[in-house]
């Protein structure tokens, strides 16, 4: 279970979010929820703070002469949200992000497609080197409202065992 409250006084709760390593098993799936519908000052900010200058992105004029007729979203823009969409499920409790592989953009992505995404976890094995934690690696694939795959991704994370994460030694946090 990824969201559970815990009491922290009473009748007073705390809702606590993510997974620990013991809770990732091969073979689940998480389907994330909310989706976000891109917005078009979504794109525009994004290739603002990223300085991408492709008028591909932000030129509607340039962009009506392309073979998608009008603006794309930015690609790094749709993987940073899918990988956002991920977190509560996936790397809430994360040490550390350890690496991206196997990026795939499968079909473009405009203003007003609303994304969704999906994590399937490929394997997991304890640290080698840092005595309760685990290495969990997993599949996302970001989907967009007619269930197009849009951008892929494997991801690795450390992740803390039960009892081992900055939640559980602050305490009262």
């Amino acid at each position: 279970m990824t969201q559970n409250w815990k009491e922290v006084g009473p009748h007073r709760y705390r809702e606590s979010f993510g997974r620990y390593f013991e809770d990732f098993s091969p073979g689940d799936v998480y389907e994330h929820r909310p989706g976000k519908t891109v917005l078009e000052s979504d794109n525009h900010l994004f290739t603002l703070l990223t300085l991408n200058t492709h008028p591909l992105h932000f030129d509607a004029e340039y962009a009506k002469g392309s073979e998608f007729g009008r603006n794309l979203v930015v690609s790094t823009y749709t993987l940073a949200l899918l990988i956002g969409m991920s977190v509560t499920d996936c790397s809430q409790k994360a040490i550390a992000n350890l690496g991206m592989d196997e990026v795939r953009f499968t079909a473009p992505v405009f203003a007003g497609d609303t994304l969704y995404a999906e994590s399937e976890v490929l394997a997991k094995r304890e640290s080698r080197s840092r005595p309760g934690q685990g290495i969990v690696s997993i599949r996302t694939l970001g989907k967009n409202q007619r269930a197009e795959v849009v951008c892929s991704f494997k991801r690795d994370m450390l992740i803390p065992a039960r009892g081992q994460s900055v939640e559980d030694r602050l305490g009262s946090y």
